[in-house]
């Protein structure tokens, strides 16, 4: 396990700290990797389901392979792939109401992810791939 300062938590107001506020003040959170395995599965299902659905990864393969790895982790540990992006007071709630579990009901209904995993052709940051390797998401991911 490692410790990673995470500038996007300062300030955040699910955090208790009698530091919340003072914007030089750098929080610590634990980061663990998700399996290998899991990154595979979400890996693949984000292939397929980009074929299916007509969508294409960001042209920034950083913000693909990111998020994938979010999926895998919460997939390690929720048990479904529970969109990586969002806050959630209780994330054992959210993966039972099954809205924001990949895809999310936004992706399904009306193709909008707010991850930018999957991205219509029409959108500025659409790339033109459907496919991301596993030697891709390592390297775009290994100095996190």
């Amino acid at each position: 396990m490692t410790l990673q300062a995470s500038s996007f938590a300062v300030g955040n107001p699910s955090i208790s700290s009698p530091f919340r506020g003072h914007r030089n003040f750098p929080v610590f959170r634990a980061q663990v990797e998700p399996s290998e395995k899991s990154v595979e599965i979400m890996r693949k299902f984000s292939e397929q389901y980009a074929r299916k659905s007509g969508t294409y990864f960001c042209a920034d393969k950083g913000v693909t392979s990111v998020v994938i790895k979010g999926l895998a982790d919460h997939k390690d540990a929720l048990g479904a792939p529970l969109c990586p992006c969002r806050h959630y007071d209780d994330k054992a709630a959210e993966v039972g109401q099954g809205f924001w579990n990949c895809p999310c009901v936004p992706m399904r209904e009306r193709k909008e992810c707010h991850c930018m995993l999957f991205l219509t052709s029409d959108n500025d940051f659409a790339g033109n791939e459907q496919t991301i390797t596993m030697e891709e998401i390592k390297s775009a991911t290994a100095n996190m």
